[in-house]
């Protein structure tokens, strides 16, 4: 008998060929990366590991996390901390201004945890950090990419009259998975706030991932509820796998899949569509301030 390996079920997944990642180069990113170091500036783009850092920084772009880095929702494709969040630092909105100043960012992207846990969800903080930056850097242009506030539509007027070049708001997965990939969330909920968003005639952009087991039509479905919402812009990248504890990788999605994904979606009637297994929310984020 010959002994065959013995392969742990909870053993990760070996990577296709197709995601390997670039290193940061160029003098720009090399800038951003000693300001970074130097006055120990907090950005998403590093601490999430984001595989287009380099790329991004090299452009002016650059995603803060505000409101803490605790959530109060369970994602189960998520690797942010879930629990109870510390209290929030009312000084935040000047120092993430500081940050993007010191940093020189052309575009800024602003995400947050979700503050279920407080009665504005955060929107207040959201708002004063928008007109922070707008005061110490305008000419910045911003996008933020929001939670959906538990569908209370006050708190997401509260930053929507700041009016962000482009407004942002993650379908993360299909109807189909909503349950199962985001325990907390409401498919449709998520699709009224993008529809809310787009009617004050602000660019909207929601982004999808993939390799959760959804199928084609599924996806082909959730973008025509995308735009049925008034979504402008798509993106669509490959889910991986954070943690052991983070729900598997299903599929390994082929780049000439996500290619047709792409074509399919600016057919429909997308105005911008990244599509490809290392995109991620924010990935070309200055591409998509055109023209209304």
């Amino acid at each position: 008998m010959i002994d065959l390996p013995v392969v742990p079920a909870n053993q990760p997944q070996r990577k296709p060929d197709w995601l390997r990642v670039r290193l940061p180069v160029g003098k720009e990113y090399a800038h951003v990366r000693g300001l970074v170091d130097e006055h120990k500036l907090h950005t998403i783009c590093e601490s999430g590991n984001c595989p287009n850092m380099g790329e991004c920084w090299g452009a002016g772009t650059a995603t803060f996390m505000i409101l803490g880095n605790i959530c109060t929702r369970s994602c189960s494709f998520c690797a942010v901390a879930t629990g109870r969040p510390l209290a929030v630092d009312t000084d935040e909105p000047n120092r993430v201004a500081n940050s993007v100043k010191l940093m020189q960012v052309k575009h800024c992207v602003i995400t947050s945890v979700d503050r279920d846990d407080i009665k504005d969800g955060g929107s207040i903080i959201w708002a004063e950090t928008i007109n922070s930056i707008r005061r110490e850097s305008p000419d910045t242009t911003l996008e933020t990419l929001l939670p959906d506030f538990r569908g209370i539509w006050d708190n997401l007027d509260r930053v929507l009259e700041t009016r962000p070049e482009v407004v942002s708001h993650n379908l993360e997965t299909v109807r189909r998975l909503t349950r199962e990939v985001r325990i907390q969330a409401k498919y449709d909920r998520s699709l009224e706030a993008l529809k809310r968003t787009s009617a004050t005639g602000l660019r909207t952009k929601s982004g999808i991932m993939l390799g959760l087991g959804e199928k084609e039509a599924d996806v082909l479905e959730a973008m025509d509820d995308l735009l049925e919402a008034g979504v402008h812009i798509l993106t669509l990248g490959q889910y991986l796998q954070p943690t052991r504890n983070h729900h598997p990788v299903i599929d390994w999605i082929h780049p000439d899949q996500f290619a047709i994904y792409k074509e399919w979606g600016l057919k429909k009637g997308f105005r911008y569509v990244e599509s490809g297994p290392l995109v991620r929310s924010s990935y070309h984020a200055e591409k998509h301030l055109f023209e209304m």
